[in-house]
């Protein structure tokens, strides 16, 4: 078991509320090796890279990677703006085929009068991360498959693709772009142990906020501001990524009489503890 002496002091102890943080049943050489990047050598965590396509289906970010690779090689590539984004035309015909967790595309779009590709989230979100892992490239005004990435549409690769993604995502990729640059790196920097401890704490409907307090590794400026932001961040950095992967599961329910608050739940998918 890890104890550390910060948990005891006041600002911490309040931002806990009494929680004990699952990472504490952990030795200091778990917690050194979870913070390690998974590997053939470093596997304190397992990527599952051969997943069916039962398992894929739950993936939105995997599912919607297909769509877009398809499309490319379909139609030879597809056009890019100026600035390196899809051209509104490629925008307009993806909102049709691209399916995405809580995401209504009715009340995204409600404010804008035309539709530019960061302004649709999902398309935005796979075609970044299509390119982190090298599965397309631009060519002459164009967004291209490569080589690589027309390789994960054949039967032996697809299993792979999900666990590509995760790894890229997780690992390499600065989410604080959804969390509009909160609290730096917090609590991506410590990933190994935030799954971790989801691992063994979001087994059961839990609120955001618990799940920061049991999964996170507090640091003195999430402690600090007018306001908590720590489950802003990890909404932003974590669950809702873990979410688009398809490994959990999210509900919410409305505050009192309020229109626009409501308390955010997750727990594990069932592909979280695949085997």
């Amino acid at each position: 078991m890890v104890a550390t002496d910060f948990l005891q002091e006041p600002q911490v102890r309040q931002w806990l509320d009494g929680i004990e943080p699952a990472w504490t049943l952990l030795t200091f050489d778990s917690l050194r090796a979870l913070r390690q990047e998974p590997s053939a050598s470093q596997a304190a965590i397992r990527i599952a890279n051969d997943l069916s396509a039962d398992e894929i289906a739950g993936s939105a970010l995997a599912c919607n990677t297909f769509i877009l690779l398809r499309q490319a090689i379909e139609r030879g590539g597809l056009s890019l703006t100026a600035t390196g984004n899809l051209s509104r035309a490629v925008v307009e015909e993806m909102c049709k085929l691209i399916e995405w967790p809580g995401y209504d595309q009715a009340d995204a779009f409600r404010l804008h009068k035309v539709i530019n590709e960061p302004d649709f989230l999902p398309l935005h979100i796979v075609r970044l991360l299509a390119e982190a892992a090298t599965l397309f490239r631009t060519q002459r005004g164009k967004l291209v498959a490569t080589p690589l990435g027309k390789s994960m549409l054949s039967e032996t690769r697809r299993g792979s693709l999900p666990a590509i993604l995760f790894q890229i995502a997780l690992w390499h990729m600065d989410l604080g772009y959804f969390a509009r640059g909160l609290l730096g790196s917090w609590p991506q920097s410590d990933i190994g142990i935030v799954l971790w401890s989801l691992s063994v704490s979001a087994g059961e409907w839990q609120t955001s906020e618990k799940l920061t307090r049991l999964c996170t590794i507090p640091e003195p400026d999430i402690l600090s501001g007018t306001w908590d932001r720590s489950a802003y961040a990890m909404e932003a950095r974590i669950l809702r990524p873990l979410l688009w992967f398809g490994l959990l599961e999210y509900r919410s329910e409305k505050i009192g009489n309020s229109r626009f608050e409501a308390r955010h739940y997750y727990r594990k998918a069932a592909l979280f503890d695949l085997p």
